[in-house]
């Protein structure tokens, strides 16, 4: 079968990929889609630490093609969104309804690919990126089939993400200010997270001045094209002169960071989305923060995935939440290359891989 796979020097489209069978309390998979999301590229350009050989890919959706034992919320047939959380369902974090802190889920990548004699690792226990996959079976979240499956897929990394940040996370409420800065894949859905919140004023901040149309499409009150301004945070503040209640970082950047640290009012939260490389250290000052003011990692939107994907599913289908709108260009799989570099200059909100 096709997949991606990096091998620690170059990603590559290959056909003769094997997945094993299902085992107790997990589901394969047929992929139809999946999203190119950052967290790919980072891999390849080792901002992400993972061990290779690999597969890429981890926002897909398709359709069940078998289970094992044990699982039986999803059957044969039915179309699903997979995340990547491959939380256990019984320590004490998940007993908390906090599975993205599951430790059983962080750090044990699975070896269920073979290519010949050579075993290759699963990534983000989800590997979207090739025909068929195997998950665990908390990973499959059964959605309605009329949901296009090109759609579906984002909501298991990005929508996750974004949304899940801004309700489950920062728990925006109605009335409040909030700036992202960054308005890719990840920014759109906080944009449209904060829509959906009911924040009163939201800042979309962005160096390309070609994303304001979407960026307002998805939520965005303001746009300030931070490569035509001197200093953004300036900027921001002539539409917030006391600051933010919420400000988001969804690029990566210790520059970034601080930024949204300065952009915030009294109380308020800057939340870290973007992914700097690992050894990455951030400055701000100390004294800013004494007037309650927080700096609030968020890994992977605080999610529930069964109750969110769910749930989004269910606001797209009643016209609230923006799916169709984020896939900018779909690709067939063999044109890996072509969509990665896409999504590496900005030119899409997001690219989806298709299997045909």
């Amino acid at each position: 079968m096709r997949g991606v796979i990096f091998d620690g020097e170059q990603p590559r489209v290959v056909d003769d990929l094997e997945v094993r069978d299902p085992g107790p309390g997990e589901v394969l998979v047929g992929i139809r889609a999946a999203g190119l999301c950052h967290s790919d590229l980072s891999v390849v350009d080792g901002t992400i630490p993972f061990p290779v050989p690999v597969v890429l890919g981890h926002e897909g959706a398709g359709v069940v093609e078998a289970v094992g034992a044990g699982v039986g919320h999803v059957a044969p047939g039915d179309h699903v969104a997979l995340s990547t959380l491959a939380n256990c369902g019984a320590c004490a974090e998940c007993d908390r309804g906090r599975p993205t802190m599951c430790r059983k889920a962080i750090g044990m990548p699975q070896k269920p690919f073979r290519r010949g004699e050579r075993e290759l690792f699963s990534f983000a226990s989800n590997s979207a990126f090739a025909e068929r996959t195997v998950v665990k079976a908390v990973q499959a979240v059964k959605i309605a089939e009329d949901i296009p499956l090109t759609s579906a897929a984002l909501i298991g990394c990005g929508v996750l993400t974004g949304v899940g940040a801004v309700l489950n996370r920062a728990k925006v409420d109605r009335g409040d200010s909030v700036v992202v800065i960054g308005a890719g894949g990840i920014g759109l859905n906080v944009l449209q997270g904060a829509r959906i919140a009911g924040a009163s004023v939201i800042v979309a901040v962005d160096a390309n001045p070609a994303k304001e149309v979407v960026a307002r499409q998805f939520g965005a009150t303001h746009f300030i094209d931070a490569s035509a301004v001197a200093d953004s945070v300036k900027a921001v503040k002539e539409v917030l002169p006391t600051g933010a209640d919420h400000a988001f970082e969804c690029v990566g950047s210790t520059r970034l960071i601080r930024q949204a640290v300065d952009l915030l009012d009294r109380h308020g939260q800057a939340v870290l989305l973007g992914v700097p490389p690992a050894t990455a250290e951030a400055s701000f000052l100390v004294s800013s923060m004494y007037l309650d003011k927080s700096i609030l990692g968020c890994r992977y939107g605080s999610a529930r995935p069964q109750r969110d994907i769910a749930l989004y599913a269910r606001l797209y289908r009643e016209g609230r939440l923006l799916l169709d709108e984020l896939v900018t260009r779909t690709y067939p799989v063999e044109d890996f290359a072509e969509a990665a570099d896409d999504a590496h200059h900005g030119r899409v909100a997001r690219g989806v891989l298709t299997f045909g």
